[in-house]
């Protein structure tokens, strides 16, 4: 089966398959038969850091590490200059022989926590940092096997490590490619925290991958090939409904942002039963637009550099179930993916066409970049079909994200409190960052009223782009709580601003909706 992901993972040194983050076989075939090359990642506290009297802040595992070897960890650090701070590191060789490498890394203060200002824990996100930085430098030697201190929270540091040392590489020459090491807890006994965070990780990367791909190979018939090949072995089931379907359930909406292109559409339903049966699920929305153009208002090719990502809710949403899935949380979920590819051609929509979408409700096309929001009406109005719980679509929709924003949090826009609530402190814990924008009537009226049809795709105003993209989709909502995430502009990483994340795709928010499943679950339980 052309183009399917070949996926490999390890945990506390034993196969597994809920644990670290894809990748390829070719990886794999690198270590060979020869002798493995190990690495320790092990952390250090900030203090005056030109002073050589004061003893070395050492983590828990670090001090012990530091004694086994005699004190020599600490008399090199003090040798080699002032100490690491806050997400750098220092290679230490030859303290003792089971580490051929010892990276020694900055957590900053002791006492980071929960920052009120930041919206985040800022010591599980230093964690994270320290753990990539710590693994990357080890990687950049080639180390075979890396063992990674737990930082106090085996979990942050499992997903700053598996992210850091991802990347996408599957089409370079495989002896070009950098080894993916195995990654190792070392001396902590909550093994099953860490298996938690690379399991996080490893479907963060999953969504990297598949939005890494390039959009002439992950087209939506590749995308589906994947999910298949993917979900499947994970317990889900993956229905692959074509055109024709699509046709029958009278979804114009969708059918017209595929109209343009030779590839023909998709739409993907994903079911895992974590529960009884009778349960009411979770509805997992995913924009599927395999590559946009922006159709005959065609986007400029400065902004479409990277716009075979803008299936990252499609992404999200495949990956976050597999997560699911992996973690056995008791909850039952839906996933639905329109997949679809926005071109140009001798058919695709036109300003000022009229289409009818699934709900009966006919739609003015004022610009055909916006045929993300159409793909997703018809989803939406499906998803009743489920007597769902509640409904959650993630979409990469208006480049207005990125004004307000930059890529510092997605932005989050739905009518229950109690929703937005639990992915803020989703997002708190994972360091992926949601805030929440207005739904308000005055952007409703900007995309609803006209005397011609009965919503608009883009409605009138000037800015609010974002706000007008979800009051657009609302319109398509069943009764019910519901929540849009738009993740455009947090789509792609610069390999700076997010320091775990090397420069391309993010994934995110990934982690996010998969933590704010997995409190849901434990809300649910108590």
């Amino acid at each position: 089966m052309g183009g399917i992901l070949r996926l490999g993972f390890r945990i506390c040194g034993k196969l597994n398959s809920f644990s670290m983050a894809v990748r390829t076989s070719a990886n794999m075939a690198c270590s060979g038969d020869s002798k493995l090359v190990k690495g320790l990642v092990i952390g250090v506290h900030d203090y005056e850091r030109n002073s050589t009297l004061e003893p070395v802040k050492f983590t828990r595992t670090g001090e012990d590490y530091n004694h086994r070897c005699g004190g020599a960890v600490e008399r090199q650090l003090k040798l080699s200059g002032p100490l690491p701070g806050r997400g750098e590191a220092r290679i230490l060789f030859g303290l003792e022989p089971e580490f051929n490498a010892v990276a020694v890394v900055g957590l900053g203060g002791q006492c980071a926590g929960y920052n009120e200002e930041e919206e985040r824990d800022e010591g599980k996100e230093a964690i994270r940092v320290a753990a990539a930085v710590g693994c990357r430098e080890l990687q950049k030697l080639h180390m075979q096997r890396i063992h990674v201190e737990g930082f106090e929270h085996a979990e942050s540091a499992a997903e700053g490590a598996a992210l850091g040392v991802w990347l996408y590489q599957e089409l370079k020459d495989k002896e070009r490619q950098m080894p993916i090491p195995q990654l190792e807890l070392h001396e902590d006994p909550d093994c099953t925290s860490w298996q938690i965070g690379l399991q996080k990780a490893a479907a963060q990367n999953l969504a990297r991958q598949l939005m890494d791909t390039p959009a002439n190979i992950m087209t939506p018939t590749t995308f589906a090939q994947n999910a298949v090949e993917i979900l499947c072995k994970s317990g889900i089931n993956v229905e692959v409904k074509v055109q024709g379907w699509a046709e029958t359930q009278n979804m114009g909406a969708f059918l017209s942002a595929a109209k343009g292109s030779c590839e023909a559409p998709i739409f993907l339903e994903l079911s895992y039963y974590g529960t009884k049966f009778d349960e009411r699920p979770v509805v997992l929305v995913g924009g599927g637009v395999t590559f946009d153009s922006g159709g005959l208002c065609l986007t400029d090719p400065h902004s479409m550099r990277h716009m075979r990502g803008d299936m990252a809710g499609a992404a999200c949403v495949v990956a976050t179930t597999r997560a699911v899935a992996h973690l056995q949380l008791p909850i039952n979920i839906r996933g639905l993916v329109p997949l679809c590819e926005s071109m140009p051609g001798c058919q695709a929509p036109k300003p000022g066409d009229v289409v009818t979408a699934m709900s009966g409700k006919s739609i003015l096309v004022e610009h055909t970049g916006c045929e993300g929001r159409l793909a997703l009406a018809d989803a939406l109005h499906y998803s009743h079909t489920f007597w769902p719980r509640f409904v959650v679509d993630v979409g990469t929709l208006t480049r207005d994200a990125g004004l307000g924003m930059g890529s510092a949090a997605t932005l989050v826009f739905t009518n229950s409190d109690a929703l937005w609530e639990q992915i803020r402190l989703a997002g708190v814990h994972t360091g992926d960052r949601v805030w929440r924008f207005p739904l308000w009537d005055y952007y409703s009226k900007q995309v609803g009223v006209t005397g011609r049809v009965d919503v608009r795709s883009e409605g009138s105003g000037r800015g609010g782009g974002a706000c007008r993209a979800a009051a657009f989709l609302r319109h398509f909502v069943p009764c019910g709580e519901w929540m849009h995430l738009d993740a455009l502009n947090v789509m792609y990483a610069d390999g700076t601003s997010e320091p775990y994340l090397r420069e391309g795709m993010s994934g995110r928010p990934t982690r996010t909706l998969v933590e704010f499943i997995s409190q849901l679950v434990c809300k649910t339980c108590k």
